[in-house]
């Protein structure tokens, strides 16, 4: 099953998201930070990493520009998962090298087939 590692500091969002994926069978790995999520993601090779943007630190998308310039992780799909829902911000974050993007609120009914949609 494939291994999917979520980068995101609100522990409530955390939740909501592993409990959605592992309901799916996905293995799920976490991080709350961006520099965590960084480095596991060299360590893990997941199969997708789901990006939250407004991190503590670091953000969501200069991680992703971390994680695109480096061999070892450049190839993992990464999904932006943020309430950033303004006019350009979805360009913002493909620009970032994101694969795609999910906006919060998450829709629990729609969200692990999204997810599914980019493995």
């Amino acid at each position: 099953m494939s291994k999917i590692l979520i980068v995101e500091d609100n522990v409530l969002n955390l939740k909501l998201v592993r409990t959605l994926l592992q309901l799916k069978g996905y293995v799920v790995i976490e991080a709350m930070d961006a520099e965590t999520g960084i480095r596991l993601a060299k360590q893990q090779s997941p199969n997708l990493i789901l990006m939250d943007i407004q991190l503590p630190g670091l953000d969501g998308l200069s991680a992703t520009r971390i994680l695109r310039e480096d061999a070892q992780t450049k190839d993992i799909p990464i999904v932006a998962v943020t309430s950033f829902a303004m006019e350009g911000d979805r360009q913002k974050v493909l620009d970032a090298g994101c694969t795609g993007y999910i906006s919060k609120p998450l829709n629990t009914r729609t969200f692990a087939a999204e997810v599914g949609s980019y493995l």
